[in-house]
């Protein structure tokens, strides 16, 4: 089972993990929890603005996960993303894959997060104390 979430409501990692976990009878589940971080050298943070194309986002969230379900065997994958201003420490994205071997889970949650780093259509914004300004992508 696939499951996909965009929207600019916080989560809670803890009712999502327990949740998956009760109902699948698979022996493997590994998350991957991104959050918001203050980074800067000169200017702190104040909250970080995430905008999205609402259908490519799915599209391309959901052609992501079908791909690691088939290719790992998984059992289950869940995928919430985030939109809108954040704060520091605020939960961005939480990928969970469930699979009957640990190696499986492990490898689809890392293809997962490192092609959507790069290819999902979100942009970030951070709003320092000084100026604003658009994060560019990196691999």
């Amino acid at each position: 089972m696939i499951e996909i979430r965009i929207h600019p409501q916080s989560f809670d990692i803890d009712y999502e993990m327990k949740r998956i976990q009760e109902s699948s009878s698979s022996g493997a589940m590994v998350s991957f929890l991104g959050s918001v971080r203050d980074i800067q050298s000169k200017n702190s943070l104040k909250n970080l603005e995430i905008e999205h194309y609402p259908k490519m986002a799915h599209k391309v969230l959901n052609e992501t996960a079908k791909y690691a379900f088939e290719k790992w065997k998984l059992s289950r994958c869940l995928i919430i993303h985030r939109y809108g201003k954040l704060k520091i420490n605020d939960p961005i994205v939480l990928i969970v894959t469930q699979s009957d071997h640990r190696k499986e889970a492990f490898k689809a949650n890392e293809y997962i997060i490192d092609f959507l780093k790069i290819n999902a259509p979100f942009w970030k914004k951070e709003n320092t104390s000084k100026d604003s300004y658009w994060v560019s992508q990196k691999p």
